[in-house]
């Protein structure tokens, strides 16, 4: 139950960056970015095409990261799709553009590290991430930034050179959060080892 609110927290934080976001005209990585992206296309709204370009990872999610990690990540993408759904109910308003850049990179990274810290994800380059990281430990901010800046590249057309750039900067928040909670989370799980290796040898040199 306690992983259960702790998923959803992580969501609502990363529905309002994506909101946030969206108010600043820019984009963000990953398939929130590119669904952002179709949505300022199309004129379409979001959820539907964060729903549909997700529907490809979650079979390599399946294969490669197990079934319960597969539904916990089609719940967390549903429910974000839900979220933001709301958006056209709210009143109109828009958010400066580095405001935006900053505190929804920010709020969408926090909201990821507590969805990786609780074996959920929001699918695309998330599920990736995590399984290039539990595979060959390579750092989830990192893989993250990389393919964000992918995404963000191809958007350019769509949303114009500074708001570009302000999505570029935008991801690398996002990372860079991502990274800092990841190395906290390593933090906890080796220190304690640590402090019972210092015991055990503290005990042994107190019986010689």
């Amino acid at each position: 139950m306690k992983k259960l609110l702790f998923v959803l927290f992580g969501i609502v934080l990363v529905s309002i960056g994506v909101i946030t976001l969206k108010h600043s005209q820019i984009v963000t990585g990953g398939t929130a970015g590119l669904a952002l992206n179709l949505s300022y296309l199309f004129h379409t709204p979001f959820s539907i095409f964060f729903f549909l370009v997700n529907i490809p990872f979650y079979i390599f999610s399946f294969i490669r990261m197990g079934w319960k990690f597969t539904l916990s990540t089609i719940f967390s993408v549903s429910l974000l799709s839900i979220l933001t759904s709301f958006d056209p109910l709210l009143p109109s308003f828009s958010v400066p553009i580095w405001i935006g850049t900053i505190l929804g990179g920010g709020l969408i990274g926090v909201g990821l590290s507590i969805l990786f810290a609780n074996g959920s994800s929001l699918g695309g380059a998330n599920i990736l991430a995590l399984f290039l990281h539990k595979r060959y430990n390579l750092n989830p901010g990192t893989t993250t930034f990389v393919f964000d800046f992918i995404v963000v590249l191809t958007s350019l057309y769509s949303v114009g050179l500074v708001k570009g750039v302000s999505s570029v900067f935008s991801i690398a928040v996002t990372s860079v959060v991502i990274s800092y909670f990841k190395n906290k989370i390593a933090e906890k799980h080796i220190s304690p080892a640590k402090n019972k290796k210092y015991v055990l040898k503290r005990n042994v040199a107190i019986t010689q």
